[in-house]
C-alpha cells in the first residue's frame, strides 16, 4: 500500500498543450531532415550525376517534402504560441505592481 497523501504512478495522459507542443517538434524535426537530405541528394546529383532513371525522381523529392513541412510547421509553432499567450482582458494590477 502506498503512504497517505501519496498516489500511486500512474500513465500520464496527455493535454492538448503537450500533443500540439510535440506535433511543432515532429514538423521541426521533418523540415531539418528533409532538408539535410535535399542538401545531400543535391550534393550528390552535382558530384556523382547519376545516370538511372529511378534517381531522377528520387533526388527532389526531399524537396518537395521541404516546401510541404515548413509551411505545416509555421501554421503550427502559431497555434502554439497562440494557446500560450495571456488574455488581454487580464490586466490585473497586482502583476504591474509586482513589476515595477
Amino acid at each position: 500500500m502506498s503512504e497517505p497523501g501519496r498516489t500511486l504512478p500512474s500513465y500520464r495522459t496527455s493535454t492538448a498543450s503537450h500533443r500540439l507542443a510535440r506535433a511543432v517538434r515532429y514538423a521541426g524535426r521533418l523540415t531539418c531532415w528533409s532538408l539535410a537530405t535535399g542538401m545531400a541528394t543535391a550534393a550528390t546529383d552535382l558530384v556523382l550525376e547519376p545516370q538511372t532513371t529511378w534517381w531522377t525522381a528520387l533526388w527532389p523529392t526531399p524537396w518537395y517534402l521541404t516546401g510541404l513541412s515548413i509551411p505545416l510547421w509555421a501554421v503550427l509553432r502559431a497555434r502554439e504560441k497562440a494557446t500560450h499567450q495571456p488574455d488581454e482582458d487580464d490586466d490585473s494590477p497586482s502583476r504591474w505592481e509586482e513589476a515595477a
